[in-house]
């Protein structure tokens, strides 16, 4: 199969390739052609990394043709075949990546992910006129059902993906004495949800805490592994393409939509700063407009519980004692 993203344009000023170079690196779900997940791996094959692990599922051919060209232009990738909500599929690709990358990840990127068709969460279909009680239910449970089989998917790939493989990596690092960097990709809809993916923005929420929880697991031994959430705007992959010029979609966000390969150059500017600055941040890349053309900056997001006393309850509190609740 013949790539249809140009290796070109993932070649970046030398600037750029601290964060990758000499590095071990797994990225999932880097498979598909045009995908975040395939630009961030040509963006660390060719900028120096020492190995990466290019990761898919089901995107097989698009899979083994990103590592071919990789290794035809230079770079040393390799395939890694898994289904990340699959716990056995999972462990059974540990000795192999180690294998091949020379070591257990320096780097490791969660970025699988899928979309889902959208529908509006607590809606049920529109009634349409004429049809009879009987296949209103019909064709309201068939919604039913497929849209939650789609936020299912979308949720167990972010959520358990993601854990499995943070508590697999985390752990080499450890028992292996070396460091571990990782980031989780997550999307800017997480922070600033809009209407139609509740599945999505749910996942990619649960996304943003994995940093925080790992770093208190971890305990003493967390300055060995550290983590980060990126929350990303809109890019235009297979995911995104059908509605690339509808503003009306993304226009909330950004003046345009992002190309991967620009998208990855944001993404090894971030990695070349120290990780103890990165560390349980949630860093969202925004798109402007400027006179030059589009400007890409990095912001941080805090997302930070704030309790506050209710004064009736303050004022009329339960009071538990021997003689029972009063």
């Amino acid at each position: 199969m013949t790539l249809h993203t140009d290796l070109e344009t993932f070649r970046f000023d030398p600037a750029l390739r601290r964060g990758v170079e000499g590095k071990r690196v797994l990225i999932t779900g880097s498979g598909k052609d045009g995908g975040i997940g395939q630009a961030l791996a040509l963006a660390a094959a060719l900028n120096g990394a020492a190995a990466v692990g290019v990761h898919y599922h089901r995107s097989y051919s698009d899979g083994i043709a990103t590592v071919e060209a990789i290794n035809a232009a230079g770079g040393n990738a390799f395939p890694v075949q898994a289904d990340v909500t699959n716990t056995s599929d999972v462990w059974a690709s540990r000795s192999y990546v180690i294998r091949h990358l020379g070591g257990p990840p320096d780097l490791l990127i969660c970025n699988s992910g899928l979309s889902e068709k959208g529908y509006l969460l607590g809606r049920a279909p529109r009634e349409k006129e004429g049809e009879s009680p009987s296949l209103r239910r019909a064709r309201a449970r068939k919604a039913f059902v497929e849209n939650l089989a789609d936020s299912t998917a979308v949720v167990n790939t972010k959520v358990d993906g993601f854990l499995y493989l943070t508590h697999l990596w985390a752990g080499e690092a450890l028992h292996a004495g070396t460091e571990l960097q990782i980031v989780y990709v997550s999307s800017r809809q997480a922070v600033d949800p809009g209407a139609g993916v509740p599945g999505y923005v749910l996942a990619n929420f649960g996304v943003l805490s994995l940093p925080t929880v790992l770093r208190i697991n971890l305990g003493r031994q967390s300055d060995k592994v550290s983590a980060f959430s990126v929350a990303l705007p809109f890019v235009r992959t297979g995911m995104t393409d059908a509605y690339a010029e509808d503003a009306r979609v993304w226009g909330r966000w950004q003046p345009r939509m992002l190309e991967p390969h620009e998208l990855a150059a944001a993404f090894l500017q971030l990695l070349g700063r120290p990780a103890a600055e990165l560390s349980e941040q949630i860093l969202q890349l925004d798109v402007e407009a400027a006179e030059a053309g589009t400007q890409l900056c990095w912001s941080s997001i805090a997302l930070q519980p704030q309790r506050q006393e209710l004064r009736w309850s303050r004022e009329q509190p339960l009071v538990v004692s021997e003689e029972g609740v009063r």
